[in-house]
Formats: structure tokens, sequence, C-alpha cells
């Protein structure tokens, strides 16, 4: 049986992860901290013979595990804005010395390792569609860069060790992930949209709504990360849906709509580097990995606001109890 690492693992990318690994019959090492992951995320694995939840901070350590790991998938990072720039440094480390500590291990138990890095590394890119050979256009010293500058430097030292310890490293940039198990508060815009329909609050703009994101649903986005770690690809590659691109004022109508929502629009004034595009080529995954997102927006969207509407019906019946 393998045993994979998976950090960040209680995350909602990571706990998806974690569940379709333990499916596939791997030994699961779930390592989290649980600044920005839920135990609730995994608590339908904790029974598991194969899981195993480790709480550890992989700036300070690595997981204590007996015997040799096979593979680590790296997510330890908060990915929403309002996360990251609450705690910035931490952020930063995480994406610097805490890949440091992951690919030490890798080195040592000659592992495969897959760094999970971010649309954020293109910045603010004139060129569109992203194609991974843009080396990106980003400002280290804006609110961002905890985030954004330090998967750049997560992706070179990755890069650095396939390069001078021949380490099986890989590289995925994943674009906007969507999709149930995100936090009611996130602070991403399809959670904030959502959860303001549906308890009746503004759905607010910031800027004149028309830049551009592309939105992948998780289920998508897992089936990328699985392909690419069990595939020769060291990348980096784009993981993401083109088809999926809309402007954040049209997100805003379509969620609206999907609701029969009553909700007013409002525009706040823009954030400090906000891209005004993001769309991924993912001509690299179709060819490398035979991977193509399935999940329409659409679809995707209606099963994230079932979930959030279940969600907010069970928060406000807790709230009712005595």
């Amino acid at each position: 049986m393998k045993k994979t690492i998976v950090t960040g693992g209680a995350g909602f990318i990571g706990s998806y992860l974690c569940e379709c690994l333990v499916n596939d019959g791997y030994k699961v090492y779930c390592v989290d901290n649980l600044v920005s992951g839920n135990l609730e995320n995994i608590e339908h694995l904790l029974d598991k013979s194969n899981f195993h939840f480790i709480k550890c901070n992989i700036t300070e350590a690595v997981p204590k595990i007996e015997g040799n790991v096979d593979e680590i998938y790296d997510l330890a990072s908060p990915a929403s804005p309002k996360d990251y720039q609450e705690i910035p440094i931490e952020t930063a480390l995480s994406n610097s010395v805490g890949v440091h500590n992951l690919l030490e291990l890798a080195k040592e138990d000659r592992a495969k390792f897959l760094f999970v890095s971010t649309s954020e590394v293109y910045g603010n890119p004139p060129e569109q569609p992203q194609t991974e050979d843009y080396v990106g256009f980003s400002n280290p010293l804006s609110s961002r860069a905890c985030y954004a500058e330090s998967k750049r430097f997560g992706e070179t030292l990755t890069f650095l060790f396939r390069k001078q310890y021949g380490l099986d490293a890989k590289i995925v940039r994943v674009f906007n992930t969507y999709g149930p198990r995100m936090r009611l508060n996130d602070g991403r815009v399809i959670p904030t949209f959502v959860c303001q329909v549906l308890t009746g609050g503004d759905m607010p703009i910031y800027g004149d709504g028309a830049q551009t994101r592309s939105f992948c649903y998780i289920e998508d986005t897992i089936e990328g990360l699985l392909k690419m770690m069990r595939s020769e690809c060291t990348g980096p590659i784009n993981i993401g849906n083109p088809d999926g691109k809309i402007s954040i004022l049209a997100l805003a109508e379509r969620i609206k709509k999907m609701t029969e929502s009553l909700s007013k629009i409002i525009f706040l004034p823009g954030k400090e580097d906000d891209p005004t595009n993001r769309c991924p080529d993912i001509s690299l995954a179709r060819k490398v990995l035979e991977w193509n997102p399935r999940y329409k927006l659409g679809e995707g969207l209606e099963l994230t606001i079932e979930f959030f509407r279940e969600r907010i019906t069970n928060k406000h019946l807790n709230k009712e109890e005595p």
C-alpha cells in the first residue's frame, strides 16, 4: 500500500484529494495545522484504517511517519485572499520554508513530490490565455505578494531539487477552483455571492466587475492533480477551465438568476493589484495528461448553491435550538 502525504489535507481541495486517495487504496497521511483547514472536511475519513490525520505546521517540522513515503502532495497554504492577507508572514513561510522541509523529506525517501502552485504566479498578465511559458507580471510588494511571490519561490525550490538531486518533483498551477466544502466565510467570489443571495444580502463587486476569472469545478481539479502525480510530466502545467471564463459582474448576475434572488449588486472600490484577466491555456494538460474539465460552469454552480443552501439552513436551525 503506497504511503501518501497530503499537506493542507483538511482544506477545501486537500480534503477531496485525501478522499480520492483513500478510496483508491492509498495509505493517506493528512497533514494540516488547521489555520484555514477544517476537521469537518475530513470527518467522514477519520474512521478509515488507511487514513491518518496529523496536526502539524510544516514550517516548523515535517510529520513523523514510520517508513518511507511514496508521494507528497503539497497544498499547505491559505488560498483565499481573505485568509492569506490576515496571516501574510505565515503564508509566505509555508510556501518557502515549508516547501523546503517537504522537499528534503521527499529527497530522503525518494518520494514523488507535487507542488500545488497557483495562477497567481502570472500576476496581472497582458496576454490571454496564460500559457505555462509566460513568466508573469507581478508586484512583489502588494498585499497579494505573500501568496503569489511565495508560490513563485516554491516553484523555484521544486525546480532546483529536481535539477540538483534528480528528484521526481512536479509543479501544477491551479486556477480558481470552486464547489461544495468551501467555507461560508471563505472570502472568495463564488461563496461570497452565493451566501449573500441566500441570506438576502447585497452582492459586493470590487471595481467595475469587468475583470474576468476562469472557474474550475473541484472534481475536475482533483482529477488533474491525480493525473499529474501519476504521469511522467514535471510541469509546470495549468489546471483550470477556460470554458468557465466569465466576468465578475456576469457571474453575479448569473447567480442572482439561478437563485431567483432580489439581492442588489453593489460596486465598491477596486482591490490592490486585482488581476483584470485570468484564463488558462490547458493545451499542455490536454495533450500530456489527457485531462479535460468535464463540468460546465452552470452545472458546478448548481451543486455549489445547493451545498451552501443546506449549510445556511442548518446553521440557522442550530441557532434556533434551545
